[in-house]
This record gives C-alpha cells, structure tokens and sequence, in this order.
C-alpha cells in the first residue's frame, strides 16, 4: 500500500499528528495528497545532492501542479483551483535552489515515516497486552476522531474565508473599475455588466456555501459537546466513588484537551462570523444570504459556548479536613480545602477570573432542625495555573472554615421530617465569571454534598454517610437523600466494602471474604445477587455496636497495626466459626488461621488444630486481641512466641503452619524482631521472655461453657472467664534469663511493674470449640474487669 494511503487509514490519534505535520506552507497538504504518487516514486534523496536531477524533478512537480489546476478548472472547484494556484506561486522561491525543494520533500517523507512506525509500534504493543497510553473505550476514541474533523473544518473554513474576500475584492475592484471607466458603447458596457452579474452570481454562490459550511461545522461542534458532557458525567460518577476508595482515573487532563479543542474551535467560528460581517459592509446586495443568516449563526454559536463553558467549571477535589475520616466531612471551626478547575485553558485568563466561595442557604432544605453555616477564611481566589502540577487553570482553596449560623425563632412552613446531624447533607457553590473576546458568561461549580459535624466523634457515622450517599445517589445535589435513602444492591454494598479496605491497605476483599460477610447479613443464601441492604441495617441497627461500627472497627485495626500482614494475604480475617472449623479438621495438627472477631470491635483472633489421644482433630481459638494488645507488641511476634502446656508441663508452641500449609516462620520470619536480650525493643515489658500457656490436664474439668457458645457455632464468646475459677486454670511460664530469679506471680502475688505491664496487655483466652462436645473458655492470668462485648447480629 502506498505511503499516503496508510497514512490516512490511521487512527485519529496520529491522523492528528499529520495534520500538524502539514500545518505549514513548505509543502502543502494539498500537494501532498493530489501528488502522492508521483512523489513517492521519486529519488528525493539523489535529487537533494543532485542539482540537475532536482532541477528536472522541480519542472515536473510545476507541470503536475499546472495539469492539477486544469483539472479543477473543468470541475468548476474554486477552492482547489485558488490552493493548487498558491502553492505553485509558493514553490517558485525553489526555482535557483532545487535542491532545497527536494530536502524539504525528502524531510517530510522522513516525518511520515516516523509516524507510521509509532503507529505500528502502538499496534504491536497492544498486540502484546502491554499498557499504552490510548483511548480506553471506543466512545473515546470516536470523539478523539470527531475533534480532529472539528480542528480540519476550522482549518478548512479559513480558506474558505480568505477564498471568499479575494474573489469579493476581484468583484469589487471590477465593479468600481466599471463604473469610473463609463464606457459609452451600449455592446461594450451590456458585456461588462455580464461578467460583473457573473461575479456577483459566484460570490453569491460562494456566501451560501461558506454559510451551509458554518452550519454544518455548528453541527458537529454540537454532536462534540454532547459527547463531551457525557464523559464529564462519567468523570463525575468517578470522582464520587474515587472519594469512597474506588482505584478510579479521575484525571481531568484528558477533558480539559478536549474542552479546550471544542471552546478554541468555536471562538474561530465567532472570527469567521465577524469577519463576514466586514465583508458584508464592504460589498452587499439585494438578498444577501449572509444577512439573513449571520444572527441566528451568531446566537447558535453563542449558545453552544455558554453551555460548553457551563459544563467545564468543576469541582477538582472535594472539601476535606487535613487529619478527617475522609473527603466530605468536614468540622466547624476546622480548616478545609477544596479545588476548583476550569476545563476551558486560555493563557490570557490566567489570574483573571476570580472565584468566590459560598453556601446559599435559600437552596437548603426547609425542614425542622435544619442547620445552617457561613463560610470563613479567604472565600475568594484566582484561577491560575500556578496551583496546578499539570498546568491546570485551578483556584485551590487552602484556609477555609464552616461556621453554624444562630437559628431563627420561626419555623412556620417547616417540614416535619427529622434528619440526624450526620444524615445532614450541605453543599459549597463556587461563582466565577468567564470573559474573553466580547463573551461574557457566569459559571457555578458545586461540591458533591457535604457531612458538617461538631464533635471529632461523629466522624465515623458521618463517614457512614458519606459512604452510602456516593454509593448509591445519582443526583449529586439531592440533600434530601436520607429523607428516603433507597437500599444498596449486595454488589454495590460489597464494592464498597471492599474498596475501603484497597484504599487503607491496597488490598481489597476477595470473593470468600465478602461472602462471609453477606452470610452475616442475610444468612445463608443460595446467591446474593438479588439481596438488598438498608441504611438503616448498615449504619442504625444494634446501635452503639452497628455493622459499620464493626466493619470499621476492623478496618481501623488493620490499618493501625496489621497492615503488612493483611497486604501479605496471611490475614484470613473475614471467616465464620463454621467455615473456620472445616476447613480446619481437614488439615494436619498444628495448622492454625487468623481471623477478625464477629462480636470485639476492632478484635483479631487465631484458631488452631489440635488432636485428642486417638487422633481426633479438633479447633481451639484464643480471645480476639484488640489494640490495647496490637499497641503494646506485634501480632506477628504475639504469634511467633504463643505456648501451651502439653501433657507433662512441656511448653509447647502450638502454631505451625498458617493456613492451607505454609510454616509458621516462613510466613512471618522477615516480620520477627531479631534483636535479643537487652537490645530487644520489648525489654520495657519483660526482663524474661513470655508467653502464654495453659494447662491442658484441667482445662475442661474447671471450665463452664459461657452461654453464647451454646448458641451456635457462628457465634463467638460474650466475656472471659473470671476470678478464682480462671486463677486455677492458666499459669505462666516465663525462661529466666542468666543470673536473674523471678518468682511464680501466680503463687506469690508479687509482680514487677514492667511484668505487670505486659500480663495486662497479653491476657487472653483458649477456648475448644469442638463441633460435638461443650466449647470451653480459659481465662488468663491478671484479668480485666468484666465487661459486656456482645453480637452485632444474634
């Protein structure tokens, strides 16, 4: 296939980059393309060393040019005849040197081929299942092709422009030629004015086509911006769930090329109309159609700006506090920040157009207990470029506060609905004003609906808020939501779920994770496609101890202190009791898994196989750990020293391999803390090495069985055993390091400061929790006070 013809079949991308190529008079397009042929087969880079060879090659490219001309003469095409006319004028500059004529052809046939190649390169790499940095959908790709028609009518209609004065000059310097000669012979004079009705009849012709021609680029410039606020839509719906966790592209650069494209285009057309009408004052006649259609033209592309420029004054990032939950809660009297963005790049508006922050209380809702605030700090900025790492025409406000307004005593026409302060829902609105060339537009952005609270211990349940309104609202200013919030898909609710988890941890939920949750919630279901959760069951049920309140307990944990091991995929976490136990029994004594507590916020458990004397397997479990014991000392060192005793006071580590097989050490040993002795970081806890234990000979003999255990396996314990039945169950064993003697605190009462420490951090419990026998609970030594833990879900 010939060079020219590959070249126009490529995708818009590099048609793009061949238009620039051509964007300049040394070999024009025109000439490229109607001469293709005849210039692919020459010896361009012989005729760049070879006068003589380049001089016959420049003769030849004339004589094409003249046979063009001609060829365009007989199809009555103005336009072409007038390029093909200039560009042969162009070349006339080569006539002493045609050797630089054939470099610069050769220069250009050299780009065409580097344009071809990052084509072929591009497909091979796809080919290849290798990233690149193309269009991601097909919708994309097809407003990428229809902005480089944009960019060629533009192109196109300034020729056509520039066609249409110089033959309305031919007209008007013929016509006052004619009537400063006042011919006297009748004959001479009925000729002239022929060829005069003649010029006028093409000029004519040529107005309407250039006003047919502006209609239709109007129409694609309108196709474009439907486009475009689709995409900007799609953006948004993004941003929403990029602010709940989800690892979605909310960059705004790929919009602001396209805006930009679409604004610039259309600013020409503005040109193109004010130059016609110069044209208009200069020459003009009865039925004029440039008259006639100059002023709605005029209105239509006005109106398309507007609503292109309407469109592009956005929210960048949402309001958020520097240490908040997350984006949308804010604090009164705390500092916030948010950013704003103009999607329409102009250099000359740099520092410009100022933006004014407020919260319009006329738009708030009118029921009772409705709250309302003022906005403080510096409420006005400039859109610049500064603040913007891409460049970006951005006002980022920094230094921004809420404060509430004092309520009025009337209430009369106010709603009766009742919403919580953290069901209530507040939005910021930006106003600026958008002026360049005589066009005048105002703009308004708005945040996505914000969380206002008072008190550092309503951001968990405004952070709920905030979760389920971007989840499941598709109208970003509906502050009435919670009035009648609908119910999340189990889909919806468990993408979230886990892009809480992708976001603190970069690691997400896998499939089993989340339907251990979705049994918690709805039981055991064939399938939960078709379950629904509330807000009510998600953030109101059960109240102190809700799901979320549990989720996020959780979440807080592995943040905190189990980050690395979860990222690692050696934290189970999301199991219940029953899948716990059987997947257990199926493995080799010693084999143990880690899981999150269902009924301890914020707890963390491990469960363990063990066998009895004729080789049953069953499952113990300890009492979850919370961070009163992650803060204190690593789990993965909590794990790597945990010991029973086994029959004849043999301590004994009962943990081997994490589940399905892996040993202990191999999983956690890059985690262990080398140091020993008195370089070891927990010397402040211990002066012997601890761990725990229990005595296995009088575990299930001095142990009742708590009564939630009883209920069922998905159950875990509500509290320890305590006092002097658990005293008598559970020692400990500490090694005594060299020169030093440490008595049994367990018989005599006495126990060093730093020991006591530690005991406190490290009680726990062991509890069987054997399918077909009473589960039993151990308690360990120096217990807490009783208190009640309870099940989310009973």
């Amino acid at each position: 296939m010939a060079q020219w013809e590959r070249l126009r079949q490529l995708p818009a991308v590099y048609g793009q980059q061949l238009h620039e190529l051509y964007d300049r008079d040394a070999l024009p397009m025109d000439v490229r393309h109607y001469l293709s042929g005849w210039i692919e087969k020459q010896e361009w880079e012989r005729a760049a060393r070879d006068h003589d060879l380049a001089a016959v090659l420049f003769q030849v490219l004339l004589e094409n040019l003249d046979i063009q001309h001609s060829r365009f003469f007989q199809e009555e095409n103005f336009l072409l005849q007038h390029n093909i006319r200039r560009s042969k004028q162009n070349f006339q500059r080569y006539l002493d040197e045609p050797c630089a004529l054939a470099s610069t052809v050769l220069w250009f046939l050299e780009k065409e081929k580097e344009i071809l190649a990052s084509a072929d390169l591009a497909e091979q790499v796809q080919l290849l299942h290798v990233e690149q940095e193309a269009m991601e959908t097909s919708s994309q790709q097809d407003l990428e092709r229809q902005l480089a028609g944009l960019r060629n009518d533009v192109q196109c209609m300034e020729h056509t422009i520039i066609c249409l004065e110089e033959q309305q000059d031919e007209f008007d310097f013929k016509y006052q030629t004619h009537k400063m000669e006042a011919v006297a012979d009748e004959a001479v004079r009925n000729e002239q004015m022929k060829v005069l009705q003649l010029l006028v009849n093409k000029l004519n012709d040529c107005r309407k086509s250039t006003l047919s021609d502006l209609n239709k680029l109007l129409e694609r410039a309108e196709g474009l911006i439907e486009l475009l606020v689709k995409e900007l839509q799609e953006w948004q719906r993004r941003q929403q769930k990029a602010c709940i966790g989800a690892p979605d592209n909310v960059c705004l650069d790929q919009l602001e090329k396209w805006f930009t494209c679409v604004a610039v285009c259309l600013f020409h057309v503005r040109e193109f109309l004010v130059k016609l009408e110069e044209l208009v004052g200069k020459v003009s006649y009865e039925n004029d159609p440039v008259k006639a259609q100059k002023p709605a033209l005029q209105r239509r592309t006005d109106t398309l700006l507007r609503a292109l420029l309407n469109s592009s004054f956005v929210v960048e990032t949402q309001p958020s506090m520097p240490q908040g939950k997350g984006q949308m809660v804010l604090r009164t009297n705390v500092q916030f920040s948010v950013k704003t963005r103009l999607l329409v790049k102009f250099l000359e508006l740099n520092n410009s157009m100022k933006v004014d922050v407020s919260m319009d209380s006329r738009e708030a809702p009118q029921i009772k207990g409705y709250r309302r605030f003022n906005v403080l700090g510096t409420k006005t900025k400039a859109l610049n470029m500064a603040e913007s790492q891409s460049g970006g025409m951005v006002a980022d406000f920094r230094h921004l506060t809420l404060k509430e307004q004092k309520s009025g005593g009337g209430s009369k026409g106010f709603s009766d609905i009742s919403l919580s302060v953290t069901e209530e829902l507040h939005i910021i609105y930006f106003d600026t004003v958008f002026e360049l060339k005589g066009l005048s537009v105002e703009l308004q952005a708005s945040s996505l609906p914000v969380v206002i609270i008072s008190n550092s211990s309503q951001q968990q349940s405004a952070w709920a808020s905030v979760l389920w309104f971007n989840m499941v609202c598709q109208d970003p200013k509906d502050v009435m939501f919670f009035a009648n919030s609908p119910a999340a898909t189990w889909q919806q609710f468990g993408e979230m779920l886990s892009w809480q988890f992708l976001s603190a941890t970069k690691r997400g939920l896998d499939e089993a994770q989340l339907e251990m949750i979705a049994h918690r919630l709805f039981g055991k279901q064939p399938n939960y496609n078709s379950c629904k959760v509330s807000w009510s069951k998600f953030s109101k049920e059960n109240t102190p101890d809700t799901f979320w309140v549990w989720f996020d307990g959780i979440l807080v944990m592995v943040k905190t202190y189990l980050e690395d091991l979860w990222r690692e995929g050696l934290i189970m976490g999301f199991v219940n009791k029953g899948k716990e136990k059987s997947i257990l029994k199926k493995k080799q004594r010693g084999t143990f898994l880690l899981r999150f507590s269902e009924s301890v916020i914020g707890g963390i458990t491990f469960s363990w196989v063990e066998t009895t004397f004729i080789g049953e397997p069953y499952v113990k479990t300890v009492q979850p750990f919370t961070k009163v014991d992650l803060s204190q000392i690593p789990f993965h060192e909590i794990i790597r020293n945990f010991q029973i005793f086994e029959a004849e006071n043999v301590p004994e580590n009962p943990l081997l391999y994490l589940y399905p097989n892996t040993p202990k050490d191999e999983a956690f040993g890059k985690y262990y803390v080398d140091k020993i002795g008195d370089d070891s970081p927990y010397i402040v806890y211990i002066r012997t090495k601890l761990m725990f234990i229990s005595k296995e000979n009088t575990l299930e003999a001095k142990s009742p069985m708590p009564s939630d255990m009883a209920q069922g396996e998905g159950l875990e314990p509500v509290g320890p055993l305590y006092g002097e039945a658990a005293e008598q169950d559970v020692d400990l064993l500490h090694l005594q390091c060299p020169l030093e003697t440490h008595p049994d605190p367990m018989l005599s009462g006495s126990v060093e400061p730093a020991m006591e420490d530690f005991i406190t951090c490290l009680n726990q419990n062991i509890c069987d929790i054997q399918q077909d026998e009473p589960d039993f609970c151990f308690q360990g030594f120096n217990c807490l006070p009783p208190q009640s833990c309870g099940s989310i879900f009973q």
